[in-house]
């Protein structure tokens, strides 16, 4: 990482339900010889000596890629506003990038551009691709902690929407970008 980024924490979700892939654990799904999760906990690791990840089962799995786990305050899969509230809360450094854990091309280029927009404009950051927001990469403060947990109290369960209330810098990617793959069934799995 340039000497000019600050320390940061990186936030990989995977404590959904799992409901397009049958009810599997998406982080833990295998692809090209391993976890989903591994490939992005490799993408990532040289980032940060906090990695945290939010999963709500399969603890033991996920301990082997993270420094840190959480899970969700509430039961029954929330859903990801609530994964990155559990992670901002826990989090060592005052950024934390926030990924997915069913985005195995995720480059550490792409995370360093996202970072140093963040940074640069001391400003939550956003990849938009196709005009589209894509908050399951994002760069975040911690102190947009406060902002996301009124949002839950007062219903809001959309990480989009939750993120969106505060001003956020948008990094443009292309419609086609294979970085912002996600693979969340299990026919994008084959190669």
């Amino acid at each position: 990482m340039p000497n000019t980024l600050p320390p940061c924490s990186i936030l990989i979700l995977a404590g959904g339900r799992g409901q397009r892939m049958g009810g599997r654990d998406k982080g833990l799904v295998p692809w090209r010889g391993e976890p989903l999760v591994a490939h992005v906990q490799r993408a990532v690791r040289a980032l940060s000596d906090n990695l945290v990840i939010s999963c709500n089962r399969n603890q033991a799995a996920y301990a082997a890629y993270a420094d840190q786990l959480v899970g969700d305050a509430e039961a029954d899969f929330p859903g990801p506003l609530a994964g990155v509230i559990s992670g901002l809360k826990v989090a060592r450094h005052e950024w934390v990038v926030v990924l997915a854990c069913d985005a195995p091309l995720i480059d550490r280029a792409l995370i360093e551009a996202l970072l140093a927009l963040a940074v640069s404009h001391d400003s939550p950051a956003m990849v938009r691709q196709g005009g589209y927001w894509q908050p399951m990469f994002s760069v975040l403060p911690r102190r947009l902690l406060p902002l996301l947990e009124q949002a839950w109290l007062e219903g809001e369960r959309s990480l989009q929407k939750a993120l969106l209330q505060a001003s956020v810098l948008g990094l443009e990617c292309v419609e086609d970008d294979p970085r912002l793959s996600n693979f969340n069934s299990p026919d994008l799995l084959h190669d």
